[in-house]
């Protein structure tokens, strides 16, 4: 793999890991917004992972 090619793969995983952070909060509000106590929990669990 070359400099530029290794570059655009760390930036595209840096661009997916965003994306997935930014989703998963939005469902943490959801489930906030509805009172879903348990979907909390797991979502919360869910963004200790991703740490």
């Amino acid at each position: 793999m070359n400099k530029n090619s290794n570059k655009n793969s760390n930036s595209l995983a840096q661009t997916h890991r965003a994306n997935i952070q930014k989703r998963l909060e939005h469902r943490l509000e959801v489930a906030r917004a509805k009172g879903d106590q348990n979907l909390v929990q797991l979502l919360e669990a869910e963004k200790q992972q991703l740490l």
